[in-house]
């Protein structure tokens, strides 16, 4: 839990930083291959090249080539469709997937988790509810094909973890997630990347440098690693607390327009939701039943 709400407010900055600095300036294609390649590049010196299968690392680089390079390349085309707070509110339907995923994978239906994501659902309705744009149906599905792609990556993980040696630290494999990821965002780039539409300042480099080592990076590493710690519930309700910080980010440091009152309603509904998946959830944890 504690990994999972450090993310969360590292993430918090993601959608406003993307919005603010690199949607429209910087190519999508290219800011997807430099995140995911920096992310790599942490990683690499600790990576255990010869303590895995070969059958492992292949389910490793296809969890991160699912869950960050297909996901990045919805969730960063979403932002030419539509405005940040539109794309916070298309994100609250991962719970669910998340949800009916885990219950999938465990051949088992889960009532207490799926009403935690409903409730989580439903709060971050409640914060970020307004009139779509134009684009609203195209970026409605973009998201969710975003939306997807980051529920079956940590999902999948959650029940993969347990098959990778115990003795094995989790930083000495999960560099084959960054490299999986980094292929498939390599291949975009070369397929549909814009050599013209390259960073061309310093802000613009920074804010990709923070991306790819500190939201991915480090980001993605603690909330997988987190998420094989936690319940499906309390992973539903901790993939929507982004909402709220997100909201909270932008109202503080960039000034945007933000509902108070729902805020702070929408948050009271997600607690609620926390307390219900953390009370009446399944003990077991993740691949007890894989």
């Amino acid at each position: 839990m504690p990994y999972l709400i450090l993310v969360t407010c590292l993430w918090a900055f993601s959608f406003s930083l993307i919005g603010e600095y690199l949607t429209g300036q910087v190519d999508n294609y290219f800011a997807v291959l430099t995140r995911i390649g920096l992310a790599a590049l942490l990683f690499l010196p600790v990576l255990a090249w010869r303590r895995l299968p070969g059958v492992h690392k292949l389910a490793l680089m296809g969890l991160g080539a699912v869950q960050l390079g297909l996901m990045y390349g919805f969730f960063y085309q979403s932002f030419l469709l539509l405005s940040v707070p539109e794309v916070l509110l298309f994100t609250i339907f991962t719970p669910l997937y998340v949800t009916l995923l885990d219950d999938l994978l465990a051949g088992r239906f889960s009532p207490v988790h799926l009403l935690v994501a409903v409730l989580a659902v439903a709060g971050a309705a409640v914060i970020r509810y307004q009139q779509p744009g134009d684009d609203f149906w195209l970026g409605f599905l973009v998201v969710q094909g975003a939306n997807l792609c980051f529920a079956a990556g940590q999902v999948g993980y959650r029940h993969f973890k347990p098959h990778l040696p115990a003795d094995l630290p989790a930083h000495a494999s999960f560099g084959w997630f960054y490299l999986g990821a980094l292929v498939l965002s390599a291949v975009a780039w070369g397929l549909f990347g814009d050599s013209a539409a390259m960073p061309t300042t310093t802000v613009q480099w920074g804010v990709l440098a923070w991306l790819g080592l500190v939201a991915s990076g480090l980001g993605y590493f603690l909330w997988n690693l987190g998420a094989t710690r936690v319940d499906a519930g309390t992973l539903a309700v901790m993939n929507n607390a982004l909402i709220p910080a997100g909201l909270v980010v932008n109202l503080l440091i960039w000034n945007r327009d933000a509902d108070l009152a729902r805020l702070g309603i929408g948050g009271a509904i997600l607690l609620v939701a926390l307390a219900v998946g953390l009370r009446f959830g399944r003990p077991d944890r993740p691949g007890a039943s894989a």
